[in-house]
């Protein structure tokens, strides 16, 4: 398997950062792996992003449209791409958490539903056509439940409200997770349930799950 990007989507707390990690470490002993991140807060692409993301254009999601926020994410993207990570991708696999699959779920949320099939080609478009960044090979949703993802956010941030204006609107969240549901079957994304009985499964188990779609990947390439 090379020349792959593999991407770990999902609302915020569902534990993509710790999956995207646990499925490099499997993969590196066979394979030339690299793992990236977005936003890339520790670049300057990101800018834009950060600025929305604490409110400097409104204190709500809704308060920047879906087509001015798309632009700031997909800027980061490119300038990671072609900065960092093209020379990686065209020897190995990549494995991205979070990717152009966020602005798809985030920002159709903002969109009267019967307007989604427009944005969503208009965002492909944009950034894997003009923009040129690679499409996925393989898009794994970690589904979590909002009110299960907000305690877990309550915990990553020991009870301190450093929630950015998507992680504050849990009826924002609720909406992301309908476009995510509709991206998933429109798309072909692969879903993973990460709750049970309103709480987590194990990491484990949920690895296990994540491991399984990478290997039916890998077989359908051999």
């Amino acid at each position: 398997m090379d020349k792959k990007l593999i991407v770990i989507e999902g609302l915020d707390g569902s534990g993509k950062a710790t999956q995207a990690k646990l499925l490099s470490e499997a993969l590196s002993p066979c394979l030339k792996v690299r793992q990236v991140s977005f936003p890339d807060y520790e670049s300057d692409s990101s800018a834009l992003v950060k600025m929305y993301l604490r409110g400097d254009f409104g204190n709500k999601p809704d308060d920047v449209n879906a087509y001015a926020a798309s632009s700031f994410f997909a800027v980061d993207r490119y300038a990671s791409f072609k900065r960092d990570w093209i020379k990686d991708w065209e020897e190995g696999v990549i494995i991205s958490d979070r990717y152009t699959t966020s602005n798809a779920i985030h920002q159709c949320s903002k969109l009267p539903k019967e307007q989604w099939d427009e944005y969503l080609d208009w965002l492909f478009g944009f950034e894997y056509d003009r923009l040129g960044i690679p499409a996925p090979d393989l898009v794994i949703y970690l589904k979590v439940d909002p009110e299960v993802s907000q305690d877990l956010l309550k915990v990553r941030y020991q009870g301190e409200d450093k929630r950015d204006i998507h992680e504050k609107d849990i009826e924002y969240l609720r909406r992301c997770r309908e476009a995510a549901s509709y991206c998933c079957e429109k798309l072909h994304w692969c879903p993973v349930e990460c709750t049970k009985d309103g709480q987590m499964r194990s990491i484990e188990e949920i690895q296990q799950d994540v491991m399984a779609l990478v290997e039916k990947l890998a077989q359908r390439n051999s």
